[in-house]
């Protein structure tokens, strides 16, 4: 387990530890700005979904257990703000969707019960 004092909301599945950038484990969010031509986006209001993170940070200490490496070099990890697990969080007050393949051992799915 990791903690992260200085962690920094990017948007609503991802955030700033010092230089580490870390991605929410087995969910998705909706883009801030625009959705890129190349993928298919999360529909949804990305600023309220960055806000309910932000306000998910308000829990606690935010301390992280990485998981695995994604494709733009994120570590891809469970996180939590004092008790609460993170992707939980944003999957409970439907700011991001619970996406199967990038839910390594199915952790989210068993955790989010």
């Amino acid at each position: 387990m990791i903690d992260c004092p200085s962690a920094y909301i990017v948007d609503g599945d991802s955030l700033r530890c010092g230089g580490e950038r870390i991605r929410l484990l087995g969910i998705d969010a909706p883009e801030i700005s625009h959705c890129p031509a190349w993928r298919v986006c999360t529909a949804g209001d990305g600023q309220a979904s960055k806000r309910s993170l932000i306000a998910a940070r308000r829990n606690g200490r935010v301390r992280y257990q990485a998981v695995t490496v994604d494709r733009f070099g994120r570590t891809v990890a469970v996180v939590w703000a004092g008790a609460v697990n993170l992707s939980c969080w944003q999957l409970q007050r439907a700011q991001a969707v619970y996406k199967p393949k990038w839910d390594n051992g199915r952790i989210i799915a068993r955790a989010c019960r």
